[in-house]
């Protein structure tokens, strides 16, 4: 056989991914605020696109005693993802959405020293409220203040070494110490600290507390956290009961007085689907409250087709059309998608919507997706930003999955409902508890867990030590 350049056919096939089915896959991590803005886009630059009010979402109801695996029958209410033939919005994405003309509806400093950068930042929390109380000061110290003000953490701590902030302004490091003792005597007492006992410190001496006594007790911060209150009592010199009074004035105090300044924490997030209880079990329903409903103005659109217009406007025309058409769809199927994922979650954890966290099991975005026959990744992009409302609360559609411990009852248990069961033993103990011993009762609570793994979950909600605890509980009892 000889070698040698020739031309040859050969037939294949590929997924080739279109800018539509780009965004149609980006759509299903969205978020509902998100939603909103891309269809507020795609409104404004569509005439054939109109926004409608929402209406009742899609229902489910899951039942209790439902059947699994190949042959389990639709949930009543649940429709199929596809029709006409069309493939699922899923990550495999063998085609394009067709077109319809339905519509959707949807239930510090840097390493480098100091940043003046930050200076061009705008001002607003706690540096606008510090540099309306520097308005007048002037020289060296003035405009060092002002840069300290710049640099300070959200907490009210300056973390830039005053040698940077004196060699940025081309002033000499007392004039910076004096602009740092400025910025210390501004409102709110403690602000421009360097650490903790330095914050502690400017706010007894705002109120007319830094005595000898408490100047030690402060010096000895390390001390007061594992609780020696003794070698305290011997430092300050004074007796149980004065010690008790100035752990009580350390404790009224802010340790992070910026915060105060902060803007405010965001409100909680809408909810996207609902579960609630019926005989017939659990009702999945679309949030459609907050989701608007986009509709494609066919009139209009014949309208603009009767009418006299070039090639290039009758071009535009269909491209409208066909991108309008393809919103909707998409949306649709979207909408169907989050539903289905949602129904499946609620089926696998129904305990949890019963009995509460203790009964949470565990669960894989796998489990999931070969339940309902669609690919991980899709399951995960629906489950990013979505929030379900129930009778227990406000939860994210990713909280239901968590990994699994090892169970008495043999399906073993989840995270979570160890975490719970830990807090709700620790909450409630009289005497502490050691890891051993909480071993041992979470034993007699069917979670069979070595001692390293109830420290690591227990270390993982905040909660100290036995030692810790009953440090702080000797604090607590010598300050009440």
């Amino acid at each position: 056989m000889g070698l040698g350049p020739g031309l040859y056919l050969r037939q294949s096939q590929s997924l080739v991914m279109t800018p539509q089915l780009t965004q149609a896959i980006k759509l299903l991590a969205l978020s509902n605020v998100e939603i909103e803005a891309f269809i507020a886009e795609e409104v404004a630059k569509n005439p054939l696109l109109e926004a409608g009010t929402g209406e009742s979402g899609e229902t489910v109801v899951v039942t209790p005693d439902r059947e699994t695996g190949e042959d389990a029958p639709e949930p009543r209410g649940s429709d199929e993802l596809a029709s006409h033939g069309e493939e699922a919005l899923d990550s495999d994405w063998q085609e394009s959405a067709l077109e319809t003309d339905s519509s959707y509806e949807v239930g510090g400093a840097s390493e480098d020293g100091f940043d003046f950068d930050r200076l061009a930042v705008a001002e607003s929390g706690l540096c606008e409220h510090l540099m309306d109380q520097l308005r007048g000061a002037g020289g060296a110290e003035g405009r060092a203040a002002e840069a300290i003000v710049h640099e300070l953490e959200e907490t009210g701590y300056l973390t830039t070494p005053l040698t940077d902030v004196a060699s940025a302004l081309e002033i000499g490091l007392k004039e910076a110490q004096a602009g740092l003792a400025l910025v210390q005597s501004l409102d709110p007492p403690g602000v421009g600290a360097r650490n903790l006992a330095e914050c502690l410190a400017l706010q007894a001496r705002a109120a007319d507390r830094y005595d000898p006594a408490m100047a030690r007790l402060i010096d000895n911060l390390e001390l007061l956290g594992r609780g020696q209150t003794a070698a305290l009592k011997r430092i300050c010199g004074v007796d149980d009961e004065d010690l008790a009074d100035m752990i009580r004035e350390l404790r009224a105090y802010d340790p992070k007085p910026g915060c105060r300044f902060a803007p405010e924490p965001q409100t909680a997030p809408e909810p996207d689907l609902f579960v609630r209880r019926t005989r017939d079990g659990w009702v999945v329903e679309l949030n459609s409250a907050n989701l608007p409903r986009v509709l494609v103005n066919r009139r209009y659109h014949a309208e603009l087709k009767a009418a006299p217009q070039s090639k290039e406007g009758r071009a535009w025309l269909g491209e409208c059309l066909q991108s309008a058409s393809w919103l909707v769809r998409a949306l649709d199927q979207r909408a169907r998608t989050i539903t289905r994922v949602a129904t499946e979650i609620v089926k696998q954890q129904e305990g949890f919507f019963r009995d509460g966290v203790r009964a949470l099991k565990p669960l894989t975005l796998a489990k999931v997706a070969e339940a309902i026959e669609m690919h991980e990744s899709t399951v995960s992009r629906v489950t990013s930003n979505k929030y379900l409302l129930c009778d227990r609360g406000l939860f994210e559609l990713k909280y239901f999955f968590s990994s699994g411990v090892a169970s008495q009852g043999g399906e073993g248990a989840s995270a979570e409902a160890v975490k719970a069961a830990i807090g709700k033993l620790i909450g409630a103990e009289t005497e502490i508890l050691s890891d051993d011993t909480l071993v041992d009762l979470l034993k007699a609570q069917g979670f069979d867990l070595a001692r390293r793994t109830v420290a690591k979950y227990r270390e993982a909600m905040g909660i100290g030590s036995s030692i810790q605890r009953r440090r702080q509980r000797a604090i607590s009892g010598k300050a009440g």
